[in-house]
């Protein structure tokens, strides 16, 4: 058995590595996947990347963005600093200690009434506008089964995103329509 000495020592010298590494790039996500699962991958660079193909659409730069609290290394806003991995509150109601999001209208989106955000949006950061965890224009087909919203009148012969009629979040119109 190792003595509580020796233990306490290897720990800091962990804790230590970890921290020298800093909170960017591959020897990050190396060092703490070893140690944790559901470390998040690295994602490229801030800055531009490479314009998507052009399909007729005038195409727009691709931006990397990282949320506020992630991008200063403010960790200890959502995560718990002793003990690794864990959030500082539940997390139906982690996004809500920053985010004021007043649930005052008829009808809510599934993910926002039951604090479940990440469903949609990613904590830490992403390319796509307002840290969806996809691009917009065929996010919500994740959860929504397409071939039932082909058969509803209202989608036929259109070729909107679905933010162009429907509130991501909340309506007083049922089917959360604007």
């Amino acid at each position: 058995m190792i003595p509580t000495k020796l233990w306490t020592v290897s720990a800091c010298i962990v804790v230590a590595a970890v921290l020298a590494i800093g909170c960017k790039g591959t020897a990050r996500y190396e060092t703490l996947s070893f140690f944790f699962d559901g470390v998040p991958t690295p994602q490229p660079t801030a800055g531009p990347e490479e314009q998507p193909p052009t399909t007729g659409a005038p195409s727009r730069q691709v931006r990397y963005r990282e949320h506020g609290p992630y991008a200063a290394k403010m960790c200890n806003a959502c995560h718990d600093p002793t003990s690794f991995n864990t959030i500082v509150v539940p997390i139906d109601q982690l996004c809500f200690r920053c985010h004021d999001i007043q649930l005052d209208k008829k009808y809510i989106h599934g993910p926002l009434a039951s604090g479940g955000c990440t469903a949609c949006h990613d904590p830490h950061s992403s390319q796509y506008r307002y840290f969806l965890v996809s691009e917009a224009d065929s996010f919500c087909t994740y959860c929504h089964n397409p071939q039932a919203l082909e058969r509803v009148a209202a989608h036929q012969g259109t070729s909107e995103q679905c933010t162009a009629c429907h509130d991501a979040h909340m309506s007083d119109k049922k089917y959360l329509l604007k």
